[in-house]
């Protein structure tokens, strides 16, 4: 497998793509958007999305979804809630055989599944596999060296995959957990939140240690419930993403969660952004599932009460510590 393809030109797909084009590895990416191929073609420079960020000269770009037949491996980088109408739109181009590798975070709103679920049915003769972990964009793609976890459960197929997705300062981790390892990557954008809540309201660290660690606790009986096992969050998709996530203001869902702290509405925070905050999506998509499965996510809860039903994040936290009091 020599070829890889990128679906999605923002941040996170610019610095895939820049990855293995700085690896002379054959490589394009795709992007819906008409100025960040020009931007890329013309100036090697994801200049929307990725700004500042010299991109190698061995990086092209398309508009055109055609161009992407063929390749071994498809990257697919679109957002989580969008990634079923991509897939859809793609259909046509896809072989069989063909590794698709999800490298999107969240659960699907409408229908409460999965991400390999919805690629599966719409691209069952594809090899799915998910490639998730503590990473952000900027360093990824000015080439700073970075772990992360590759989840597919045929174990033959996963390694030919993991050596091919591997280059000098890109080391990818393999499991045959493919549940766990979304559930990891989809909660923690969620608990950052949480935690981003309680650096603007200045409740210190240790108010963060605890939602981290409870928040672990919640990732963990979510993927339990589902499947997956609870001790592969303890790698990089779980502990290490959300370490990264829930501790940094590059973090999209640490930085929201600052600023709903600190007393701006939703509304106000989000009209900055040009790029998805997946966490928005995943509480709402994540409480769902949580009642489905009769399991307690309460600080998913409590985020999803802020960003979505009105309550201040004061009266969240001061309810999360009025909880039932429980063991280990």
């Amino acid at each position: 497998m020599k070829s890889i393809g990128v679906i999605g030109g923002g941040a996170w797909g610019t610095a895939l793509a820049e990855v293995y084009a700085r690896a002379d590895r054959k490589t394009l990416l795709w992007a819906r958007e008409t100025e960040v191929v020009d931007s890329i073609n013309t100036t090697h420079e994801n200049t929307p999305f990725l700004p500042g960020v010299k991109l190698s000269p061995n990086l092209k770009a398309t508009g055109d979804m055609a161009d992407m037949k063929g390749f071994d491996i498809l990257l697919l980088v679109t957002p989580a809630q969008h990634l079923g109408t991509s897939l859809k739109a793609m259909q046509s181009h896809l072989h069989k055989g063909q590794h698709l590798v999800i490298c999107a975070k969240g659960i699907e709103i409408t229908s409460g599944k999965l991400l390999t679920d919805i690629a599966a049915a719409i691209a069952p003769d594809c090899v799915i596999s998910v490639l998730t972990g503590p990473t952000f964009a900027k360093e990824i793609a000015s080439g700073c060296p970075a772990a992360v976890t590759l989840a597919l459960a045929d174990k033959a197929a996963g390694e030919e995959l993991q050596a091919a997705l591997a280059t000098s300062d890109f080391r990818p981790y393999l499991t045959q957990d493919v549940i766990g390892t979304q559930v990891g990557g989809s909660i923690k954008n969620v608990i950052a939140i949480a935690c981003g809540m309680a650096h603007g309201k200045g409740l210190g660290e240790s108010a963060r240690a605890a939602l981290l660690t409870r928040g672990l606790a919640e990732m963990g009986r979510l993927s339990e419930a589902l499947g997956g096992n609870a001790e592969t969050l303890m790698g990089l998709c779980g502990v290490g993403d959300l370490t990264l996530t829930a501790n940094s203001m590059q973090s999209r869902n640490f930085s929201l969660g600052a600023a709903l702290g600190e007393g701006k509405t939703m509304a106000e925070v989000l009209a900055t952004r040009s790029a998805v905050t997946e966490g928005v999506h995943t509480a709402e998509a994540a409480l769902k599932l949580a009642a489905t499965l009769n399991i307690e996510m309460p600080i998913t809860a409590g985020v999803y009460a802020c960003l979505h039903g009105g309550e201040s994040v004061a009266t969240v936290m001061k309810a999360l510590m009025a909880r039932p009091l429980g063991k280990e």
